[in-house]
């Protein structure tokens, strides 16, 4: 699992049948920088490309999400969809304290 920010919504005009009324959002994922600096980035400012990612959770524009990504976001369908992320958790705080030898 990985963590990332919400920082927008997408909405379609034709859906595959088994995603109907399914919601969709950017994301864009926390990087090493992230978490390095123990602070938030500003909305938008990963490095990395963001992401669109099937939300059944109802997460909302600024939340942190946990995503899944691969294979295994299709696992809680009885019949695997074509998606390739899926939120996995809400996230109310990240707690982070590097090992320092």
């Amino acid at each position: 699992m990985r963590l990332g920010t919400v920082i927008g919504r997408v909405i379609l005009s034709v859906v595959t049948p088994e995603l109907q009324g399914a919601r969709w959002l950017i994301v864009t994922p926390f990087t090493r920088d992230h978490f390095q600096r123990g602070k938030a980035e500003p909305l938008g400012l990963s490095k990395d490309p963001s992401l669109v990612v099937y939300d059944a959770l109802g997460a909302d524009v600024g939340q942190t999400i946990g995503y899944v990504e691969g294979r295994e976001a299709a696992q809680p369908f009885d019949k695997a969809p074509p998606i390739d992320a899926i939120s996995a958790a809400l996230v109310d705080e990240i707690f982070y304290n590097p090992f320092k030898p």
